[in-house]
This record gives C-alpha cells, sequence and structure tokens, in this order.
C-alpha cells in the first residue's frame, strides 16, 4: 500500500504543478479591448476596501510605525500592537461615520478571526451592510501557512457562522499568494479576488477548477504605502487618490474603468487624517458616473458584461 502524502508533500507537488501568474491569462493591452459599459449610464466604479485585521502579539507585528531599537522586529512589540489596537477602539469607527454620512458601503478585508475576538467590530460593519471579504483567518505571510487549504476552510467557516453567508471575494495579506494560491480559493467556492494590481478593469484568469476573476485592487492608493512606506503628510492620500480618479475618470469615456482603494483603522483612522478622508470621498462622489460598488456587485457586472459581448 502506497503512504499517504504528507501536508508538505501535497503543498511541493500543488505548487510544483500550479500556473504562473502570466500562464493563469492572456496578455491584452486596454487599448484593444472593446468598450466595456456599466447600467444606468455610469462610466466608472470606485471600489472602497476597509482592511481590518487580526495581529498576533506572540509573532512579530505585520508592519511598523516606528521600527525597533537596531531595527529588530521585537516579539512582544507591545507598542505596534497597541497603534493597531487604536483602531479597533477609535479610529473604526470615525471611518465607519464617514462612510455612513456618504452612503458609501465599502468591501471588508477582514482576517476572520476578528469575529472572534472584536465582534462589536465585526458586527457594526455587518449592521451597516459592509461586504465581508475573506482576508485569511489572521494576518500574516500566507507563504508560512502550511496548510492553506485548511486554513481557507476555517475562515470561510468563521465567516459564515457570523454573517450567515459565504463570502464570494478573497484577499491575502499584503496581497499575498503562492503559486497554488488561486487554485486552493477557486476550489473552495470564491468567485473572485483582489491581489492582483495589473489592470484597470477586471480580468478573468485561469484555475484548475475553472475561471476566477480578478478584480483590481491597489497598491499605491492605499495608506499603507503612502502614510507608512513613504511617511507623506496627512493629506497625502486624498490628493494622490485625487489625482489618480481625475485620470481614470477620463479614460473611463472609452470605456468603463475600475479605481480601488484601501485604508486601515489605524492609520486613516487617526484624528490628524481622518478630515482628509472625508474630503476625498466627497470630491469623487461629486463627480457624474461614478458607482461606489463591492467586490460581489462589481464581479455580478463584469459576469453579465462579458456574456453580452
Amino acid at each position: 500500500m502506497q503512504k499517504p502524502k504528507s501536508q508538505a508533500e501535497r503543498f511541493t507537488q500543488d505548487e510544483s504543478q500550479a500556473m504562473r501568474p502570466a500562464e493563469r491569462l492572456d496578455f491584452s493591452a486596454i487599448i484593444d479591448r472593446k468598450p466595456l459599459k456599466l447600467p444606468r449610464g455610469a462610466r466608472m466604479v470606485v471600489w472602497p476596501v476597509v482592511n481590518v485585521e487580526e495581529w498576533d502579539i506572540a509573532r512579530p507585528m505585520p508592519r511598523q510605525v516606528s521600527p525597533g531599537p537596531g531595527g529588530a522586529a521585537p516579539v512582544p512589540d507591545i507598542p505596534t500592537w497597541t497603534w493597531h489596537e487604536y483602531g479597533m477602539r477609535v479610529g473604526i469607527w470615525r471611518i465607519m461615520e464617514v462612510l455612513h454620512k456618504h452612503k458609501i458601503k465599502p468591501t471588508m478585508s477582514l482576517n476572520a478571526k476578528v469575529c472572534e475576538t472584536r465582534p462589536r467590530v465585526a458586527q457594526a460593519a455587518l449592521d451597516e451592510g459592509w461586504e465581508f471579504m475573506a482576508h485569511c483567518y489572521e494576518q500574516m505571510a500566507i507563504q508560512k501557512i502550511e496548510d492553506q487549504p485548511a486554513m481557507i476552510r476555517h475562515t470561510i467557516e468563521v465567516l459564515k457562522k457570523f454573517t450567515g453567508r459565504m463570502p464570494s471575494g478573497w484577499l491575502g495579506p499584503g496581497r499575498g499568494q503562492t503559486y497554488a494560491t488561486l487554485d486552493y480559493i477557486s476550489e473552495a467556492g470564491f468567485k473572485w479576488f483582489g491581489d492582483w494590481v495589473l489592470d484597470d478593469q477586471p480580468q478573468y484568469v485561469k484555475t484548475r477548477n475553472g475561471p476566477l476573476l480578478s478584480i483590481p485592487y491597489s497598491i499605491e492608493l492605499n495608506d499603507i504605502a503612502i502614510m507608512l512606506t513613504a511617511h507623506q503628510e496627512s493629506n497625502a492620500m486624498y490628493t494622490r487618490t485625487r489625482d489618480a480618479f481625475d485620470q481614470i475618470y477620463r479614460e473611463s469615456a472609452q470605456g468603463a474603468r475600475v479605481m480601488a482603494f484601501g485604508v486601515h483603522p489605524y492609520i486613516t483612522g487617526a484624528a490628524h487624517r481622518i478630515k482628509y478622508f472625508d474630503e476625498m470621498l466627497r470630491y469623487m462622489k461629486k463627480q457624474d458616473g461614478v458607482v461606489f460598488w463591492n467586490g460581489e456587485q462589481i464581479h455580478d457586472w463584469y459576469q453579465k458584461a462579458v456574456t453580452k459581448r
């Protein structure tokens, strides 16, 4: 009798057999495509994403606002953990208030463990009608997870128990994947993902379980890149997002476009930044032909639009 493969052996086999990213979709120049159309005269989709994470104090923190002495990554890193905790206790409620004022229901990229450790936050988002996008069980590099399929199943179970429904979309921590991740999430029943930032329109990619939709997220319209990596002024996300919006809005006259942005409660929810988040939303909301959709709305529209071609 053949000995069953270990998890490490199955992972190695999956990775070796998995398609590389360039094999999962054909190259396509956006200027060569037939124009995409949105309903009711709209021309541009803004996809707002709020990232709510669970940080384990027993591991190095996912990121630091102030590096440790000598560049160390101390464990436990209590100063950084408490900075993130501020987002859960204070920052998220500022963000929620601003989004509610502008009648925007975003996608929440959520580590499922938050439903267990901070149910007050998750319940408030559910009550507001936010979309729950699976973001692993807790915040850590997906390449460090020994059994991705098991983690994905656990993430789904926790989110389904809390929300009463299967999440339709996936985002890896830091948009991370291994070669086989898309196969795993497709087999688990997800319809779309947001890890790839290679376009301004959705694209179907190949998996061993059939097509999966890539909805374009953003690296640079993200408060981590702007506020933490580049250490910009408090209004920098507003000005950069406005500039990107203006350009993509002009291009959307030639066919529908999608522009995403990502914020975190412990960054954008800080007292010195929240007013610029309010201004950013107000600027985009006043433009004609712009809709604010969640991931599932984008998926359903694109699926129908492609079918009609």
